[in-house]
């Protein structure tokens, strides 16, 4: 056989889990993409002011901690009625976020229109702002709106791209898992093989002894009496 064809050939036999694993991942990701229902997001921005001027740190501090509060019941249940969602439902279509060093908050809001996520959004940050600003005196700051929600043009999930590469990612993983199997295999497969190599030598290993009887049978051969000298 060609040098060529026999290296081709070993290469597809070690790494055809890769071959049939990648492109499988990558359709079922691509044809995900094209069943599952779109999502839209959008985003509305919430900014803590301090009611003393040059206490931008405590402004900072208190944004992180509204922000953590944007999908709580206590904050929620405000925004409930406006959105027709419950409490429940509403804190799986919303989330905020902060900046480590901004005293902003971000709320994004999904839908399954573009619509309900601009409605979802700015509910939420409205409520954010009526619960936060009841207690202004105690915390010295005050929540103030930065923008509303613009309705976004495209769906943010799901994407095509994204999702084909997330298959052809996990085809990688389970072909690679593939391949470490059968490697840890064929050692045991070697061994296996010995005991059937053994057994030809040991059947063959009387035949020496059937040589030597020959020489046996000489030294049974009683001597001749040696020569009287006259």
């Amino acid at each position: 056989m060609p040098e060529p064809r026999r290296s081709v050939r070993a290469l597809a036999r070690r790494w055809w889990p890769l071959a049939v694993a990648v492109p499988l991942g990558a359709a079922a990701g691509a044809g995900y993409a094209v069943v599952a229902h779109p999502s839209y997001a959008a985003s509305s921005y919430v900014v803590v002011v301090p009611n003393n001027p040059g206490e931008n740190s405590t402004a900072v501090n208190f944004a992180q901690a509204y922000g953590r509060l944007a999908g709580q019941p206590q904050v929620l249940i405000g925004a409930a009625a406006e959105t027709g969602h419950s409490v429940t439902e509403l804190a799986g279509l919303v989330r905020g976020t902060t900046s480590p060093d901004a005293p902003m908050i971000e709320i994004t809001g999904t839908g399954a229109r573009g619509e309900d996520a601009v409605k979802n959004a700015d509910a939420v940050a409205k409520s954010l702002i009526a619960f936060g600003n009841v207690s202004s005196k105690e915390t010295g700051v005050r929540l103030v709106p930065l923008a509303a929600a613009a309705e976004p043009d495209a769906p943010a999930s799901p994407s095509a791209s994204l999702d084909t590469a997330v298959g052809a990612a996990a085809g990688v993983l389970l072909g690679s898992l593939v391949m470490l199997t059968r490697r840890k295999g064929a050692p045991a497969g070697a061994a296996a093989a010995l005991p059937a190599q053994a057994e030809p030598a040991q059947a063959a290993a009387p035949a020496p002894a059937a040589a030597t009887a020959p020489e046996t049978a000489a030294k049974a051969k009683p001597a001749e009496p040696a020569a009287v000298a006259r």
